[in-house]
């Protein structure tokens, strides 16, 4: 048996992945010393009958009166892979959250580093026509080797460009190279960069915001804040040419996967370097590629969504948040860190710039400008020639509608498409219709996992949750009376794709854009190939919502919001505000005008109002001075505990002891009601959720001092309750959807 290490004798203290709140101390193996260097490095772990892959956060003596320690396996790295900056970061993250360092560290690794596999190759790879190649290129037949041959032809093209221009490339490049006609080289990325494009000169505002950003020296939150349409992409492509010239890299944060390749597509055109994307529809081993691109300080613009926000970034110069306000930066599960927080956090760290920029900003980041803690930077007209689209109400209380559409509003339509115009009809609600429902009994299809109703597809035929994903056939014969009067009711995305193609479809291209219809790669960009300049109709959820600039749409018309306008959430008007600003803005952004229809049964509504005759910013400023009047974000701090489990006593009965915890606390200087508040526990709004009940906990405190005093106090003694074992919890700070 091995020897239990001496007092003085180091030991390695290793984060695994595990939800438990502490580091694994393991010998270092004969043949390397556990010494600083080894802090950073991923190893291989025995972990009861397991083996596990964790990071050495930390070496120290080992304790004289701990149990016989067991050997690490492996190091997997011979340098640490997280290190410097990120490394401190991360452990940030982890005291923030509340959340095990492993955790944290396994969130911020790419899933191949994750599972163990070694660091990949990151040379840039081409393909290029052989002298055969070129010799047999004239005497092609048409098809796809004629085209890969005529891409090569003079000149190398790195595999992620050929991805861009030809499907199917990879097999058609295998082919040829067995027949000694193309070959796959390794060049330096600089070798295949396009040389940079000239851009629009910058008008006044613009060249302000890009001086205000190039003046920035270390640590500089700035907050970019232009209508829909003002040149926001302009102002980051300068940004980013300023801190390429410097010799350092910049990140970019966006929303949507969707937006990226119109997004790379531009910067590669403007900057002339490899422009590296980073996002989940990559597989694991491109992920890991960048990210360990990125590492060795070769990939100098990185593009990509919420995740990306881990990229390591040794000579960092620049970090963007674009659409900064949008959801999708908040982890909903695992780690719930937010991108946006975070990549504020790696800038201050790092002492480089940070721009947010949005047409609509969170309230939180109006109140830090307004405060002063970041540049307000302002971009108040659109640019070029374009002008905002007018928005006009339709009020439909009492007339008659077409599944869910006004006659008025499809005349309008019809008269943007005889123009040579496009229309986007936009409808939040994917599916065919909301609910099915008996005529003759009044039962309706309710999913047998959630307290939430199975929502139509394909037509009436298919019933499928969308809180659960469980899918069944849609019933010939109500269940409960036998009878046939079984009717799809209300309106979704694919109802209205039927109508509209069934009204214009001869004349006219009818798109869908909803998750139902872009699960394939790039397939967003597909439909907006298909579309092209040529008069249309686009009918989408709020993926339509976000950034893209569609240069021939005329018309916006907005259905179905009113449920919208009425919830219990005190985010549901910041939502549905920036929502609706957001579609208004996709229209008129070129030569041609544009307008919005706002179809409503409530045009009195005061959020309605006050978006028509203020803009956003009158609407933030009404809805600020609410939230400080009743203590909500951003004048004060949240976090949320949530539990659930197969039967509705366990999560309450957690929560009711949590909630005794972290009453005792509770910082002296904050008493319970006064510095900190406790709500609850509560059933969640959905309180059954895929076979699980669930309840919630949410507290507050107006110095985030106190919240996260009390939290460190409690957890200790929340992780040792016995109901904790009963229930599956956690902790989520900051959040931003309360369900």
């Amino acid at each position: 048996m091995p020897a239990v290490p001496a007092a003085t004798e180091a030991v390695l203290r290793v984060a695994l992945p595990l939800p438990l709140p502490r580091l694994f101390d393991y010998r270092a193996p004969p043949a390397w010393r556990a010494d600083q260097a080894a802090v950073g490095c991923r190893v291989r772990v025995p972990f009861g009958p397991r083996e596990l892959i964790g990071v050495v956060a930390a070496t120290g003596p080992a304790d004289t009166d701990a149990p016989e320690l067991r050997e690490v396996l492996e190091r997997l790295d011979p340098d640490p892979l997280l290190r410097g900056e990120l490394f401190e970061s991360l452990h940030w993250l982890a005291r923030y959250c509340h959340a095990p360092l492993g955790e944290v560290f396994a969130t911020a690794l790419p899933a191949a580093l994750r599972r163990g596999e070694p660091r990949p190759e990151t040379r840039t790879w081409a393909w290029r026509l052989t002298e055969a190649g070129e010799t047999a290129r004239g005497a092609m037949r048409a098809g796809r080797p004629k085209r890969l041959a005529d891409l090569l032809h003079a000149a190398a093209r790195d595999e992620e460009a050929l991805d861009d221009l030809l499907e199917g490339w990879r097999g058609v490049a295998r082919t040829l190279a067995g027949r000694g006609l193309a070959e796959r080289v390794a060049v330096p990325a600089s070798q295949l960069a396009p040389a940079p494009q000239a851009g629009p000169e910058p008008n006044p505002e613009q060249a302000q915001a890009i001086a205000a950003i190039a003046a920035g020296s270390g640590f500089a939150p700035l907050l970019l804040d232009g209508v829909t349409g003002s040149g926001k992409t302009e102002v980051y492509l300068h940004a980013i040419a300023d801190c390429l010239a410097r010799g350092r890299q910049a990140l970019v944060l966006v929303p949507e996967i969707g937006l990226t390749p119109q997004t790379l597509a531009r910067f590669r055109a403007r900057l002339g370097v490899p422009v590296h994307a980073l996002h989940s529809g990559l597989n694991d081993g491109e992920r890991a590629r960048v990210w360990t691109a990125a590492l060795r300080g070769e990939a100098r613009v990185v593009v990509g969504t919420r995740s990306a926000v881990f990229t390591p970034l040794p000579e960092a110069g620049l970090i963007v948040v674009d659409e900064e306000h949008d959801g999708s930066y908040k982890q909903q599960d695992g780690i719930r860190y937010h991108a946006r927080d975070f990549a504020l956090v790696r800038a201050r760290a790092l002492q480089v710039p940070v721009v947010l920029g949005s047409a609509t900003p969170s309230l939180e980041s109006l109140h830090n400008a307004g405060g002063g803690r970041y540049a307000h930077l302002r971009l108040a007209r659109r640019a070029g020639n374009a002008r905002p689209p007018p928005v006009r109400v339709l009020d439909v209380r009492k007339r008659p509608l077409d599944n869910g559409l006004s006659r008025e509003l499809l005349e309008a339509i019809d008269a943007a498409l005889a123009s040579g115009g496009q229309v986007l009809v936009f409808r939040n609600r994917r599916g065919y219709a909301p609910v099915l429902l008996c005529h003759d009994c009044g039962w309706s299809a309710q999913c047998r996992r959630c307290d939430a109703a199975m929502t139509v597809h394909g037509g009436g035929r298919r019933l499928q949750c969308h809180h659960c994903g469980h899918r069944q056939a849609a019933p010939p014969a109500c269940p409960d009376c036998a009878g046939l009067a079984l009717q799809p009711q209300g309106v979704g995305t694919e109802r209205l794709e039927e109508l509209l193609a069934q009204r214009f479809g001869e004349r006219v291209p009818v798109l869908r854009i909803d998750r139902g219809s872009t699960r394939r790669r790039d397939a967003l960009q597909k439909h907006f190939e298909t579309l092209g300049d040529r008069p249309g109709v686009l009918v989408g959820t709020q993926m339509l919502a976000k950034g893209h600039d569609l240069a021939g749409l005329t018309l916006v018309a907005v259905v179905g919001i009113d449920e919208g306008l009425f919830s219990a959430d005190f985010r549901a008007a910041e939502k549905l505000a920036q929502l609706l600003i957001q579609v208004a803005g996709r229209a008129g952004r070129a030569e041609r005008p544009g307008e919005v229809l706002l179809q409503t049964h409530h045009p009195d509504h005061p959020l309605l109002q006050t978006l028509i005759q203020g803009g956003y910013h009158a609407f933030a400023a009404a809805e600020l001075a609410q939230r400080e009047e009743a203590g909500f974000p951003p004048f004060a701090h949240m976090a949320l505990l949530r539990a659930e489990a197969r039967h509705a006593d366990p999560p309450m009965a957690f929560l009711q002891r949590a909630r005794a915890l972290l009453a005792e606390a509770a910082p002296p200087s904050s008493a319970v009601g006064q510095g900190l508040v406790l709500h609850g526990p509560l059933p969640a709004p959905m309180a059954r959720r895929a076979g699980m009940y669930r309840a919630q906990l949410p507290l507050s405190a107006l110095q985030r001092r106190d919240l996260h005093l009390a939290l460190d106090r409690a957890l200790p003694m929340i992780h040792a309750l016995p109901e904790a074992r009963r229930t599956r919890w956690s902790l989520d700070i900051d959040p931003v959807d309360l369900y």
